[in-house]
């Protein structure tokens, strides 16, 4: 057999393909530096390939100057969507052609036919708020739903969740407007017989195809028939059991979905779109033991749900650690002593409210013997709940990310899929292999369609873990096949497409291979995947592409530590998603370079410690590594100064990869080789120079303003006003303790820029019968982590620390008011002994009393339009539950408050007050933030001292904190 041709080029071939990428007109952009084919070196499997350079079409036209070029040039491509793909699908040694970033147009919808029209790099988040508008979405309900686009989906013809109803994507494909290896366009829709050989008399490409394709389906009919299984998930190869339709017509795009690139380059799609039901239920059953609730499943499909997922009990512990366990835990939880070592989540949608009733009797009814196993059924109709259950998950993936301490759920055999009446003798099978090999593993996934998707915990570092990739995936694959199924049954071939001719045998795979060599007879399409131009090509193995583990295990144990996510990351993707009013992350979304997305992030650190270890080492790539570690590193700080420090990926992340700490670390590391810009010490000296600032607020600010020529030049701008607080202390001394005391912790922000906001809260405190004492303005060191002054931050914390444990022995509660400030407390001083709880947030506070009965609830007042409450990032982003705080102590004083979804302000900290980030800090700004405050300004709250400062800049008003209005109510 011959190797898979090496697309690795000597530079002057590139070079040339570049050239004639000019000549073509190509109007996107060409990215070679070697920071950005890091990030591209990576998706969300174990492999990682570096590819020579990444395309950024702008236009659709773009595909065809690309394809052009690369045909004349003998330059093989590889199209990337979302990079979510879990087995190395869009990964190359050659060139990535990433239509995520301009392609991204839904370029009309007719509600009428319930039809899109969609360039490939359209999420499917991003489309279905579109059609939502008009009651309509994309069926295909995959769990990557926020950052999967339609091209990558229709690439691996992907499904999800429903897919026993809706069918593959596939199934939702009218017509592709693709790219051929030629250049040419064509577009693919279904043909009718006459039709048909209408386009086979053609002498151009598209009849070459369509001719060859025909006869395929002619002389294999029987062998199709006899290979392909007949199930839900029989995705296997390129899908010729489904090209001719039940009205004979023929459809190329069947042909193309689940092609992952290898036959041509997608340049928009049509799709159908669904109604959606208005109406839906979801049962949530419980059992004592996963393998019963697996059998329940067959007494469970008699109802005739719209989906049955199944998750394992190690995916329920792993979810307790999340945030979303906080708004499901009372849903999940049961009375009984057994443990709950299973989860079935059933769901029912139906069109009226007397047809959900119906359903969920039936459910009630089924007929059939309950396992002993099943400890009990619980239905939900609060459509709020239900979201929230799904989006447990959909997190499984990234959980089980998390699942051991020094090893992670890896993805390279968690899609097998078998006809459903088989899945709990296959589970039972899969489990004897990994249990041979001592692997810990979750589970999870469609058991109604017999797919449940399973990741072992391995360290790809360790070369014993990395041989069992081997090994287990040849059982699983011979075990599949036993059982009537694939190892493929959702998410591709990618790496695994060696075994594509086991499975089809030679005869078929020959056939295959015939397809794609009328499709791309020069191997330039994703080569080494599905079928090769000649049989006798070799594809791709799943141990013969490199481990991204192989990389990291060259990291020196020296030069990890602090930057241990990094390694963690598994390129989940979560943090690509564009909803601009979700937190995460603010960075990648005003951008759209992944460079500045937490997974971009970390993979430039892993490479930076990798650079460094390598050099540190001496050996024979020491030379290349010191060539390369310089412009990596400015890479990398670049990056990283772009970070906002919302601290999303901290926790939204699955696998909480925490950039703000490890930025820095990165900083630490750095300055103490370089010099740092003189901004960072005017920030660093903002809490020095603070008490003196407080003591003249009027020659401050004058000083300030006059200064505000020479504060730009250093790098700073709109530095906030200094507006001290004003009304006096009270210092806490034991013998004025009351019953109902609290002791206000002021912070350095708050009492330097925004007193009022602390005078304000002592009021309202008093107002509620609390005796108030006040701390001095405490310093609280943020600046000097963000910046990477970890020495200083460290003496700082243990100061502050040491001054809380001594204002704890009152027994008096510690309040805050800054969400940034509270932030250091629960994280950044838990390094130092900072113990949870010892500090509290006003909400946190407020909301106890409440709930011990001890402040009386107000009347609801006669005119009471909804306040709306803007929450900081950080502050949601780890805990979210704050806006429902907020809410019910606004409720219980007779107020209404509605909580505003929204992303970033753009301020951050100090991130909004630097020149360079003004731009960036605007944006974020328009693009969640101004509309909704600007709609109702004085109805708007905002809980940080960023968001406000932020607001008052760029909108000319100063929204209230919670407190200044309870204050001016109550």
């Amino acid at each position: 057999m011959v190797e898979v041709a090496d697309m690795t080029f000597p530079e002057n071939d590139m070079a040339e393909f570049q050239k004639a990428l000019q000549a073509e007109g190509y109007l996107g952009e060409v990215a070679q530096d070697y920071a950005t084919r890091t990030v591209f070196a990576t998706d969300n499997s174990i492999y990682e390939r570096r590819p020579l350079a990444i395309l950024y079409p702008l236009d659709p036209e773009d595909l065809n100057r690309i394809m052009r070029a690369a045909h004349y040039h003998a330059i093989a491509l590889t199209a990337r969507g979302g990079g979510t793909g879990t087995n190395g699908q869009s990964l190359t040694d050659s060139v990535i052609v990433d239509c995520s970033r301009h392609l991204t147009r839904i370029e009309s919808i007719d509600p009428e036919s319930q039809i899109a029209v969609v360039q490939p790099g359209v999420i499917l988040d991003q489309l279905n708020r579109a059609a939502g508008e008009h009651g309509l979405f994309f069926a295909p309900t995959v769990s990557t739903a926020s950052r999967a686009t339609l091209g990558g989906m229709a690439a691996t013809d992907a499904s999800g969740k429903g897919s026993r109803v809706h069918g593959r994507t596939s199934d939702h494909v009218l017509a592709m407007d693709v790219v051929l290896s030629d250049g040419s366009n064509w577009r693919a829709e279904p043909l009718a017989p006459e039709s048909l050989d209408r386009v086979c008399a053609r002498s151009d490409l598209p009849g070459a195809i369509h001719r060859e394709v025909r006869r395929v389906l002619s002389a294999e009919a029987e062998e199709i028939a006899r290979v392909f299984p007949t199930m839900n998930r029989g995705l296997t190869g390129y899908n010729l059991n489904q090209i001719f339709d039940s009205k004979g017509r023929f459809r190329l795009s069947k042909l193309l979905s689940g092609s992952e690139g290898t036959l041509a380059l997608t340049k928009r799609m049509t799709v159908q779109l669904t109604r959606k039901k208005a109406f839906r239920a979801l049962m949530i059953v419980s059992y004592d033991d996963a393998h019963m609730a697996l059998v329940d499943v067959q007494r469970l499909v008699e109802a005739k749900p719209l989906a049955i997922e199944f998750i394992d009990d190690k995916i329920a512990e792993l979810a307790q650690q999340d945030p979303v366990w906080t708004d499901i835990e009372a849903v999940l939880s049961n009375e009984e002593a057994r443990p709950v070592r299973g989860l079935n989540f059933v769901e029912v949608q139906t069109d009226s409210q007397d047809a959900l009733e119906e359903a969920i009797t039936k459910l009630a009814e089924l007929g059939g013997k309950r396992p002993t196993a099943l400890i009990c059924e619980r239905v939900v109709q609060d459509q709020g709940v239900i979201n929230r259950l799904w989006d447990l998950r959909a997190k499984c993936v990234g959980l089980l990310g998390r699942m051991d301490v020094s090893r992670q759920g890896t993805p390279f055999v968690e899609d097998a899929a078998v006809p459903p009446e088989k899945l709990p003798e296959f589970v039972a099978g899969m489990r004897e292999i990994l249990d041979r090999q001592g692997l810990a593993y979750g589970m999870f996934g469609h058991a109604d369609v017999g797919c449940v998707h399973v990741r072992p915990a391995l360290d790809m570092r360790n070369l014993q873990d990395a041989a069992k990739i081997r090994p287990v995936s040849d059982a699983v694959a011979k075990l599949a096949r036993e059982k009537g199924g694939l190892i493929w049954g959702e998410h591709g071939k990618g790496v695994r497409s060696e075994y594509v001719p086991q499975v089809f045998g030679r005869r078929l795979y020959e056939a295959l291979c015939d397809i794609k060599a009328v499709f791309d007879p020069h191997n330039l399409l994703n080569p080494g995947k599905i079928a090769a131009p000649r049989s006798e090509q070799k594809l791709l193995a799943v141990d013969a592409v490199p481990f991204r583990g192989s990389h990291d295990a060259a990291i020196w144990d020296r030069y990890i530590s602090g930057f241990e996510k990094s390694v963690s990351c598994n390129g989940n993707g979560q943090c690509f998603n564009i909803d601009f009013n979700d937190t995460m992350c603010p960075s990648y979304k005003v951008s759209g370079d992944r460079r500045l997305s937490p997974k971009g992030r970390a993979a430039l650190i892993r490479e930076w410690l990798r650079l460094r270890s390598v050099c540190a080492s001496g050996g024979a790539d020491a030379t290349e590594a010191r060539d390369l570690l310089p412009e990596l590193e400015q890479r990398l700080c670049d990056s990283l100064e772009k970070c906002l420090g919302c601290k999303a990926c901290a926790s939204q992340c699955p696998v909480k990869v925490d950039i703000p700490d490890m930025r820095s670390h990165f900083f630490e590391v750095l300055y103490q080789r370089r010099r740092r810009p003189l901004r960072h010490y005017l920030l660093a000296a903002m809490e020095t120079c603070a008490p003196l600032l407080r003591t003249f607020p009027g020659l401050s600010n004058l000083l300030l303003r006059s200064a505000s020529g020479p504060l730009r030049a250093s790098g700073l701008v709109d530095l906030p006003r200094v507006r001290p607080a004003y009304s006096r202390r009270h210092f806490l001394r034991r013998r004025q303790k009351s019953a109902a005391a609290v002791n206000l912790i002021e912070d350095s922000f708050s009492g330097t820029f925004d007193g009022a906001v602390i005078d304000t809260a002592e009021q309202l405190l008093q107002k509620l019968g609390y005796q108030v004492f006040r701390t001095r303005p405490q310093s609280n060191g943020k600046a000097l982590h963000v910046l990477g002054m970890r020495k200083a931050f460290a003496r700082g914390a243990k100061k502050a620390i040491a001054r809380i444990r001594s204002l704890e022995k009152s027994g008096v509660p510690l309040l805050v008011l800054e969400p940034s400030v509270h932030s250091l407390w629960r994280d950044e001083y838990r390094a130092f002994g900072a113990k949870e709880g010892s500090v509290l947030s006003l909400d946190m506070f407020l909301s106890a009393e409440i709930a011990k009965g001890r402040l009386s609830a107000r009347p609801q007042l006669m005119e009471n339009r909804p306040f709306h409450l803007f929450t900081h990032c950080t502050e949601k982003a780890s805990d979210s539950r704050v806006a429902s705080r907020w809410q019910a102590i606004f409720e219980h004083f007779g107020l209404t408050v509605e909580p505003q979804q929204t992303g970033c302000c753009g301020m951050a900290g100090s991130f909004g007050h630097e020149v360079e980030n003004l731009d960036t800090s605007k944006r974020l700004y328009d693009l969640s933030w101004r509309e909704k405050v600007e709609s109702a300004p004085e109805r708007a709250m905002a809980t940080g001292f960023s968001c406000r400062c932020q607001t008052e800049r760029f909108s000319g008003r100063r929204v209230r904190h919670p407190v200044e209005l309870l204050a001016e109510i109550l």
